[in-house]
């Protein structure tokens, strides 16, 4: 074995019971759900690697944080513990909950996208690019190239080109460009780090255009962790100091919560210094989130966000984290699995354009690969690829993803080394089987964000 397994620093407190289907019983189950993993019912999956997002055990400090939750309708005690926590963490003067994400979005990109504008960004997420178009504007990616390589080892695949995101601005003009948004860790790009200095150099020129510039924080402490590894002179710098350092240089900051704060719902919008915007934020909120000081969140859920901001920054945590990732990587390794490397922090982005290079983008590899994991094992994993991607809002036309991944998002604090051998496991099964996989078309869409609800058949010969 390539590398150790690190063992978890905690112990286990509570259990909840899950089953594995038979081979028969998985084909029939994945095959009512039309082929998409978003219908299965979460008791017919054995391991659920469908996201990271929401997904996750909560520390038992937490828990005692749910009973302490005020649910007062304004001004509750949890809020003001919430606030002055990601004050405390983040450096920003104006913090808003939100009951998650895209929430944020929805709240903040109408004030600052339109019709004509353009949003650009490391790399959207689908939910963001939906926000983006949903407010009128249109997503452009601008990833270092090194990103489109799976086999290439870079320390940062997930960074901002920042000469081309210059000459998008100057193609396009300064104001037309809504927003820049930088995601940390990139998660289309297969949970790839940002460097401090990235960040630093595609805030320089923001300031230089007059351009607002917002992270999309979701994974704050693991990008924080991979700083600390990787870039030059942060060795001896503090997860939180690392943070607040990235974090200075851009003017918001939309969270899911849902990930590195360790809860189950959540999220927030945080503006720097940004009084009006701020206050813009706020009127939005109550119209779509409730009112300001719960945000769509119970009492106890911005209790327990708040126990969450601090416990991910725990460099123990972080280290395990990361070391699970690092654990199946090297599995695949010995096994001539490629994926998205090096492996990133919240799941492993396996190549299924690579396993399956006689599947074309329009067949979609990725979603292939997840419904075969599922077969083979019971394990629920997503697609990043073409079929995620979707049809230009423009043309119509199936969009050509630079990736086809089949990503195996891991819970935090919820699954062990013996789960992670049987992904390995079930990987190289199908891997001995590649050929005989089929691609798939869709039957039936929605007009946006379609892998969420999609129906699908296999391609017969």
């Amino acid at each position: 074995m390539g590398i150790k397994y690190i063992p978890e620093p905690f112990r286990i407190k509570m259990v909840e019971t899950i089953k594995m289907l038979t081979r028969e019983e998985r084909e029939q189950k994945i095959a009512e759900a039309k082929y998409n993993l978003f219908n299965l019912k979460g008791e017919d999956v054995y391991i659920d690697l469908l996201t990271d997002s929401g997904t996750n055990a909560m520390s038992q400090d937490q828990w005692a944080g749910v009973m302490k939750g005020d649910e007062a309708y304004a001004g509750a005690s949890s809020y003001f513990k919430l606030v002055e926590a990601a004050q405390d963490i983040f450096g920003y003067k104006y913090i808003q909950p939100v009951h998650q994400g895209r929430a944020a979005e929805k709240v903040l990109f109408a004030l600052l996208m339109g019709e004509g504008k353009y949003s650009i960004s490391n790399m959207h997420f689908d939910t963001t690019r939906a926000h983006v178009e949903l407010a009128g504007a249109r997503a452009i990616d601008c990833v270092v190239p090194e990103a489109a390589d799976p086999a290439k080892r870079v320390p940062f695949k997930g960074n901002m080109d920042v000469e081309k995101l210059e000459s998008l601005i100057k193609e396009h003009g300064a104001d037309k460009i809504g927003l820049v948004i930088m995601t940390i860790t990139n998660n289309s790009a297969g949970g790839q780090p940002v460097a401090a200095q990235n960040v630093r150099e595609t805030a320089d020129i923001c300031k230089k255009y007059g351009i607002k510039f917002c992270i999309d924080a979701a994974r704050y402490a693991e990008n924080a962790f991979f700083i600390k590894q990787r870039e030059p002179g942060y060795e001896n710098t503090s997860i939180k100091e690392i943070i607040k350092e990235v974090f200075s240089y851009a003017d918001m900051f939309t969270m899911s919560a849902k990930k590195d704060t360790i809860v189950n719902m959540g999220g927030l919008l945080g503006i720097k210094d940004d009084e009006e915007l701020f206050q813009a934020c706020k009127g939005r909120t109550i119209s779509f989130e409730g009112f300001v000081t719960y945000g769509g969140l119970s009492g106890r859920d911005l209790e327990c966000l708040a126990i969450g901001l601090y416990e991910g920054l725990d460099e123990n945590y972080l280290r395990y984290r990361i070391g699970q990732m690092e654990y199946l990587a090297a599995r695949l390794d010995e096994a001539g699995i490629a994926y998205q490397s090096p492996v990133g922090g919240h799941g492993v982005f396996v190549d299924a354009k690579s396993m399956f290079p006689h599947i074309p983008y329009n067949e979609f590899p990725g979603q292939a690969l997840a419904i075969e994991l599922y077969k083979e094992a019971g394990i629920r994993s997503c697609d990043i690829g073409s079929y995620m991607l979707g049809n230009d809002p423009d043309t119509g036309e199936q969009l050509h993803a630079d990736f086809e991944f089949t990503r195996l998002a891991i819970p935090r604090r919820v699954y062990t080394q013996a789960h992670i051998d049987i992904m390995a496991d079930a990987l190289i099964n199908i891997k001995e089987r590649a050929s005989e996989v089929k691609g798939y078309k869709i039957t039936w869409e929605p007009p946006i964000l379609r892998h969420f609800q999609a129906s699908l058949e296999p391609i017969e010969e």
